[in-house]
C-alpha cells in the first residue's frame, strides 16, 4: 500500500509539468502580460544605473529628452507643463515633481506664460542641453546592448508588435465612444 502511495503522485507531477510546458490557450494572454511586465521591470533595472551615471533618473531623462526632441524636431524651445505630461503619458502631479527636481539641478527652467499665469512653460537650460548631448554620445550603444538578444528582423518585428499594442491601448484609453475606427 505504501508503494502505491509513492507511485500515485508521479503521474500527477508529470502531467502538471506537461501542462506547464504547453499552457492552455486561455493561459497564454496572462503569461504574455506577465512576461511584458517582467520585461519592462528588467528594462528599468538595466537603464536606471545607466542614467544614474549621468546624475539623473529614468523619469528625469524622459523629460530632458522630450524637451530636446521638441527643440530639435519641432523648433519648440519650451513646452507647456501639461503638453510635456501628455507627451510622456504622465499625470500632471508626477510631471511637476520631476520638473521641480530638474529645476533644482539647474537642468530646466520653468516660466509662467505671459498671457496666462496659470500656464507654466518648461525649457532646457544650457546645462540641460549639455547633459542631454553627453548622454546621447553613448545612448545608441546602450540601446544596442539592451536589444542585442534579438536579431535585426526580430527587433523590427518587436517594434511592429509594440506599435500595434500601443495603438490598441490608445483606443482603450480613449473609451468606446472616442474610437477613430468606423464600423462597416
Amino acid at each position: 500500500m505504501a508503494g502505491r502511495m509513492m507511485i500515485a503522485p508521479l503521474p500527477a507531477a508529470r502531467s502538471s509539468h506537461a501542462a506547464a510546458a504547453a499552457p492552455a490557450a486561455d493561459a497564454v494572454p496572462e503569461q504574455t502580460f506577465r512576461a511584458l511586465l517582467r520585461t519592462l521591470g528588467l528594462l528599468r533595472r538595466v537603464m536606471e544605473p545607466y542614467f544614474a551615471r549621468h546624475g539623473v533618473s529614468g523619469s528625469q531623462w524622459a523629460v530632458l529628452r522630450t524637451l530636446m526632441r521638441a527643440e530639435d524636431d519641432e523648433g519648440l524651445r519650451q513646452l507647456r507643463l501639461t503638453d510635456l505630461g501628455d507627451r510622456l503619458l504622465i499625470r500632471p502631479p508626477s510631471v511637476t515633481g520631476v520638473v521641480d527636481r530638474l529645476q533644482k539641478m539647474g537642468l530646466v527652467a520653468r516660466l509662467a506664460s505671459p498671457t496666462d499665469q496659470r500656464v507654466k512653460h518648461v525649457s532646457l537650460t544650457v546645462a540641460g542641453r549639455k547633459l542631454v548631448r553627453r548622454v546621447l554620445q553613448h545612448h545608441s550603444e546602450q540601446i544596442q546592448s539592451v536589444l542585442e538578444a534579438l536579431a535585426p528582423p526580430e527587433q523590427a518585428e518587436l517594434h511592429r508588435l509594440l506599435d500595434r499594442l500601443g495603438s490598441h491601448l490608445e483606443q482603450l484609453q480613449a473609451g468606446p465612444g472616442d474610437s477613430t475606427e468606423t464600423e462597416d
